[in-house]
């Protein structure tokens, strides 16, 4: 009897440890693969400003103009922003501003120049001034 359950525990912490290793390993190769992009500084391949869905929209309901002098502007701002380490930043001029998650190169939303007015900004860790 004692060697049944001494073999049946022995198989069941086994089956665990199986698929706890399993498990590790999955996350362990995710997290590598994160790591390696954390470091990364964008290059001219991977640098493209994407807007999000949302962005879109708020661009297009606001009637934001979108040159690609102002790219080249937010593009820039990102790289600025990813040297300091932000990782949200607020790139604004005087008539927009661009909530943009520097990690991804995504613009969140776009703001116009009267909604910018008393408006608080949160979730941002730097600000870019667009020149």
């Amino acid at each position: 009897m004692i060697e049944r359950l001494q073999s049946n525990n022995y198989i069941s912490s086994h089956l665990k440890t199986t698929t706890v290793n399993d498990q590790s390993t999955a996350f362990s190769e995710l997290l590598r693969q994160r790591m390696e992009n954390v470091g990364s500084v964008p290059t001219a391949n991977n640098n493209e400003i994407e807007f999000s869905k949302h962005a879109q929209q708020r661009v297009e309901e606001r009637g934001i103009e979108i040159s690609s002098e102002l790219l080249t502007q937010l593009k820039n701002s990102v790289q600025k922003a990813h040297e300091k380490g932000a990782k949200n930043i607020l790139a604004f001029d005087a008539e927009r501003a661009f909530i943009i998650n520097v990690v991804q190169n995504r613009v969140i939303t776009a703001i116009s120049q009267d909604e910018m007015q008393g408006n608080v900004f949160t979730n941002i860790d730097g600000a870019v001034l667009l020149k």
